[in-house]
């Protein structure tokens, strides 16, 4: 594992990138947009932002038949479904918050990997599961920690993406990627998440015209899921240089950048019990960070669970 200055202004920047993109999320649901029309065009820019990039790197899109099973899963897990409750939560929640909550997914993935027997339970890790149950609870205990008229309802929501993420990794971890590049499998599935948003978003009345009033939400959309695809790519780039386990440091830009740009970006202010969840937090997420390397497809919240190639997954 290399740690030269450049590395670690490369896991700088990919932290910011991501931590950007939670605040985008926020404004994209400011104007009434719904979850489905928004996924599909998040999808739609990701295909044709993958699609170029793949001739360029010297790697070509890969939609074999044999390979739709995975496709379907990480589309699933990894994209539709979270997408879902993040949209429906971002719309009564703060940025700063959703931020928090996006970090649960290593802390959701160890007690799945437990069950999947991919991992082994350790002391330490389930310190930290520990610590992240009572950073949740901070947010939606203390009356003072939510804004006024919002539920703790949406953040249970909330709480389901990264439920999600956490079973797409492991389910990537135990099928492994089929000989597939991450960039692949992750434009794969982004094609395969057309075909379940598309036909969502029409018959929910959900669809979305960008271009009929292209406004801030438009562009917060549009420029999120091209920072999203951008930022993929670098982060599987460093993975490749440093090592998975200085990669995944990204985690802790993300959570601090994501609710530092809520507050420029959205104005929002919050009270000591978010702060103090966030600290909570953080601490869980330096416990249950596994000390040996694994491999996850990322989607919204990727840095939070480094994608690293799985053995057999290997050509």
């Amino acid at each position: 594992m290399s740690g030269t200055p450049f590395l670690y202004l490369w896991l700088l920047v990919l932290g910011i990138g991501w931590g950007l993109t939670l605040p985008m999320a926020k404004i994209a649901v400011s104007t009434g947009h719904q979850p489905m029309g928004l996924i599909f065009w998040q999808l739609f820019v990701m295909v044709v932002f993958l699609g170029l990039l793949l001739p360029l790197i010297g790697k070509r899109p890969v939609l074999a038949r044999r390979h739709l099973k995975l496709f379907v899963m990480v589309s699933l897990l990894g994209a539709v479904l979270p997408d879902i409750f993040y949209y429906l939560s971002a719309i009564h929640l703060p940025g700063g918050i959703m931020s928090i909550l996006a970090s649960t997914t290593p802390m959701f993935s160890m007690p799945i990997a437990i069950l999947f027997r991919n991992e082994k339970f350790e002391p330490r890790r389930f310190f930290g599961l520990l610590f992240g149950f009572v950073g949740i609870l901070l947010l939606v205990t203390p009356e003072a920690s939510l804004p006024a008229g919002t539920a703790a309802f949406y953040i249970l929501i909330a709480l389901l993406a990264p439920a999600l993420y956490a079973c797409e990794g492991n389910l990537v971890m135990k099928w492994g990627t089929q000989g597939l590049d991450p960039i692949q499998v992750v434009l794969g599935a982004a094609v395969v998440g057309l075909f379940f948003a598309a036909p969502l978003a029409l018959m929910s009345g959900q669809w979305i015209n960008p271009l009929a009033s292209f406004g801030k939400p438009e562009i917060a959309l549009a420029l999120g899921a091209a920072l999203h695809a951008l930022v993929y790519v670098g982060y599987v780039w460093l993975v490749g240089r440093a090592g998975s386990v200085f990669s995944a440091q990204s985690a802790y830009i993300v959570t601090v950048c994501g609710v530092v740009s809520s507050i420029i970006m959205l104005n929002e202010r919050y009270s000591i019990w978010v702060w103090l969840a966030l600290g909570t937090m953080m601490l869980g997420m330096f416990l249950v960070q596994p000390r040996a390397a694994r491999v996850l497809v990322p989607a919204r919240v990727m840095a939070m669970n480094p994608p690293v190639q799985h053995e057999k997954a290997r050509p």
